[in-house]
């Protein structure tokens, strides 16, 4: 039995109110990106990735636009070692790309990470110690005063490191558990650490003030970022940087409410991969900014091949509902919605507006390479009229008339539903082919011979059960002439309510396609279309098409 006495809350509030950053409704400009896949998301791998693997990942990561990444733990394995002496030493850093390495606040480890840079032209240096009042209490058992020291001694060796190398090094401090420390007592060690470095406009330290398990609300976290940014030494020449994870799923709100506090920078990875249930979904964040209209400064316009290559390279899966990379993301199964979305897109078509508001759909899905066909309608058993049209339309430039949208809907749902599976456009294709288009039976033109006197006469050879008439009718136009021939010969009663034509432009320069609707004495309407190069023949074999739906 769930017993939720046993729980409380582990997070402290800001001893001051902290809510200017409610006031603000967006992020108008993209933080500075530390992609964090390579090691964060590394070591939460069942199998981590292999050396080749995280050379063609780091390549990945500079090509979508990340201009810091972190590269590893160098101390931790001779692995993580090895991967940043390949990368400097196979001349895989970029000039404008800086990487960033992890090391504990203990003497051992930051001298084997120094070793690790040999070489490298320009590197963030990440030291941290966790300084939440569980750790203290429970892990180290040491006082405020020591865990302050053991920050103080890891920058102070991070400095001397750095100047006996002739390094520009720049440095980085994180209190790890920062969610679960007292705010005014992380500022004070960020602080002391801050005293130690000396931050200048020229070499800007980075204190980041991580999730590393979430225990509130994002609207906590917002003030506790906000009270340590305006308190901080030196703030003009630090980079308040985030490390949301996402116990609570709450890793992209902590985010975008932690910049709108102050913060300047972001640590995340790709798709949200991190230990326990992740960290904050660098994507998302990106996107989310790119939909209102901010320039994320990443470049996700194929989608598509970065999604394939983290499966590849992480062997993790992209869920297909993942915001903006997922499978189906952009998927309308949902009539209502196809309806809509076709109507929106047609809009947009013809208006051509500044700025994009097609319901649905947040984003147009072809700025992250997908396409309308084949991600946006998709057409199963819940499906409508709408999406059946859109897809016939836009792929195959079928126009039909309103009413026969809808029974060709009906049609693609039936055939989805009896298969029980989604219909692919030439599925759908074939369905209106086989339902409305070219019915031959059980009544069959075989010639037709028009004559132009006052108006138009014809005389059309039909077949019937094997029997064969010859009938001739005038009209005012010729679908109307063959229309009363075959009403004279064989007593059909209806009424010819909907004709259309237009040119195949998708599929054929030369062929058009007409569209017929007729209504019987029983108030119904049934539907004929036919494709030929000959528009007059295309008529009469969609008005045939009609009747034979009418008899069956």
């Amino acid at each position: 039995m769930m017993d939720y006495r046993k729980y409380t809350r582990q997070y402290f509030m800001p001893p001051e109110r902290c809510m200017d950053w409610a006031e603000k409704d967006y992020i108008d400009h993209a933080p500075v990106w530390c992609s964090v896949d390579l090691r964060d998301g590394n070591q939460a791998l069942v199998v981590p990735m292999t050396l080749q693997q995280k050379l063609d990942f780091f390549k990945l990561l500079v090509k979508i636009g990340f201009k810091e990444i972190e590269v590893g733990f160098p101390a931790a394995s001779e692995t993580e070692y090895e991967f940043l002496r390949a990368l400097i030493e196979q001349d895989l850093i970029p000039d404008d790309v800086t990487v960033q390495v992890l090391t504990q606040a203990r003497e051992h480890i930051i001298r084997k990470t120094f070793e690790a840079l040999k070489g490298v032209k320009n590197a963030i240096v990440h030291v941290y110690n966790s300084t939440s009042l569980a750790q203290r209490e429970q892990v180290f058992r040491k006082s405020k005063e020591e865990i302050k020291q053991i920050a103080v001694e890891g920058a102070k060796l991070l400095k001397e490191l750095t100047e006996e190398a002739g390094a520009e090094y720049r440095f980085e401090y994180s209190p790890e558990s920062f969610t679960g420390t007292e705010p005014e007592y992380a500022l004070e060690v960020c602080n002391a650490v801050l005293d130690v470095w000396q931050p200048t406009a020229e070499r800007k330290a980075i204190i980041n003030l991580p999730v590393t398990v979430q225990h509130s609300m994002p609207h906590v976290y917002a003030q506790q970022i906000e009270y340590v940014s305006k308190h901080l030494n030196y703030r003009e020449n630090v980079l308040v940087s985030l490390h949301p994870h996402n116990d609570r799923g709450c890793g992209v709100a902590d985010t975008e409410m932690g910049l709108l506090a102050g913060a300047d920078r972001v640590e995340g990875t790709l798709f949200g991969n991190g230990e326990r249930t992740g960290n904050v979904d660098i994507v998302t964040v990106a996107m989310n900014m790119y939909s209102q209209g901010v320039d994320p400064e990443l470049d996700f316009s194929d989608m598509t091949e970065i999604c394939d290559k983290y499966e590849e390279y992480t062997g993790m899966k992209v869920n297909e509902r993942n915001p903006y990379s997922g499978a189906l993301v952009f998927a309308a199964f949902s009539g209502s919605h196809q309806d809509a979305i076709a109507k929106g897109m047609k809009w947009i078509e013809e208006k051509q507006p500044e700025h994009w508001t097609v319901p649905y759909l947040p984003i147009d899905p072809t700025d992250v390479g997908r396409s309308y066909d084949a991600d946006v309608i998709r057409i199963n058993s819940q499906s409508g009229k709408g999406g059946v049209g859109y897809i016939l339309e836009r792929n195959y430039g079928i126009v039909m008339p309103a009413g026969m949208r809808e029974v060709m809907g009906y049609a693609a749902k039936a055939v989805s539903d009896v298969q029980n599976k989604e219909l692919q456009p030439d599925e759908i294709y074939d369905v209106f082919m086989e339902k409305f288009v070219g019915i031959q039976e059980p009544y069959h033109i075989t010639e037709v011979h028009f004559k132009q006197t006052d108006g138009i006469t014809t005389e059309v050879t039909t077949e019937y059960q094997g029997e064969r008439k010859v009938t001739s009718a005038s009209g005012n136009g010729r679908l109307n002439a063959v229309s009363n021939a075959l009403k004279k010969a064989y007593g059909f009663e209806y009424n010819l309510v909907t004709y259309q034509e237009h040119a195949l432009t998708k599929s054929s320069s030369s062929s058009a396609i007409a569209y017929v609707g007729i209504q019987t004495p029983d108030g119904k309407v049934h539907w004929g279309a036919a494709i030929d190069p000959d528009i007059i023949r295309a008529s009469i074999d969609a008005l045939l098409t009609a009747i034979n739906h009418s008899i069956k």
